[in-house]
């Protein structure tokens, strides 16, 4: 029988069935148990915090509330996030999430040549009805490459994530649709300089299916499945995420040749692809 903090894992590999590998593939998402130990996701909490806390020095809009303007005040932040922690924080390279969710990125696309591409913490505070996740494609926010973009976000609760909290939710087999949707900055027409949220709009027929996990739990999903998640109506469960994406390493070395690296902070940013003509954005513009 298994302890509180669940039975030790000491492969590097977690083992992804063919059924999850089918789950994947038809609806671009994938909800995988147990990937860590409780024991094991509390090794990696300490830091967590100490990011939450500004204790280790982050650049910026780096650190922002993804609910808000990137003026709002850390105190007031419904959604905090840190985007890039392993740059920041160079000793937390290589920790257990990182090796076992590699061995999941390649069983999951057959791909020998995943990588991280970034990486990335969310903490939903209690008690903000502001703190959802608007509805949004990945590949609206990236470079519109010709490459293959194929992508697994791997998505790990570091507490359970429950539908009260703001678990995350999908509109299953959208990455299948032939375009990207179209998107809109959160904030209005001149949002994306006030703050990074775009968001688009849910069709009829669209099926949305809500995935409460557990601690150690992920979820996986690619980068054209319609996602997000809703506010954090707990009075005292805060829901804090830790993510890690991979991609084809020919993918990346294309985003960093033309200087996009996912940082807040980057003059190559999400901005540059509406300016160069990418229609996901425009069309947004228009609407």
């Amino acid at each position: 029988m298994a302890e509180e903090y669940g039975s030790e894992v000491t492969a590097e590999e977690y083992q992804v069935t063919a059924e999850q590998r089918a789950a994947f593939e038809r609806d671009g998402f994938v909800h995988l148990p147990a990937v860590l130990t409780h024991r094991e996701v509390d090794s990696l909490v300490p830091v967590y915090e100490r990011f939450m806390r500004q204790e280790i020095a982050v650049t910026g809009k780096d650190f922002c509330d993804m609910a808000g303007t990137f003026d709002r005040k850390p105190e007031d932040f419904s959604v905090a996030n840190v985007m890039l922690p392993r740059k920041y924080y160079p000793e937390w390279q290589g920790n257990v999430y990182e090796r076992r969710t590699a061995s999941i990125a390649r069983q999951l696309t057959g791909e020998d040549t995943m990588a991280i591409d970034y990486d990335q913490l969310l903490a939903k505070h209690p008690e903000r009805p502001d703190s959802q996740f608007y509805w949004h494609q990945d590949m609206a926010y990236w470079p519109p490459f010709t490459s293959r973009t194929t992508t697994t976000t791997c998505w790990l609760a570091i507490d359970d994530s429950t539908l009260e909290n703001g678990c995350m939710r999908f509109v299953p087999g959208t990455h299948k649709e032939p375009e990207v949707r179209p998107h809109r900055p959160a904030g209005g027409s001149d949002g994306r300089a006030k703050a990074h949220a775009l968001v688009t709009e849910l069709r009829e027929g669209d099926e949305v299916r809500y995935v409460p996990i557990g601690k150690g739990d992920i979820t996986v999903h690619n980068e054209r499945v319609v996602h997000g998640s809703g506010p954090n109506t707990s009075t005292d469960s805060w829901r804090r995420a830790y993510i890690v994406a991979y991609r084809l390493q020919e993918c990346i070395d294309e985003e960093r040749r033309i200087g996009f690296d996912h940082s807040h902070n980057s003059e190559v940013n999400w901005d540059t692809w509406g300016m160069a003509g990418n229609p996901h954005f425009l069309a947004s513009r228009r609407s």
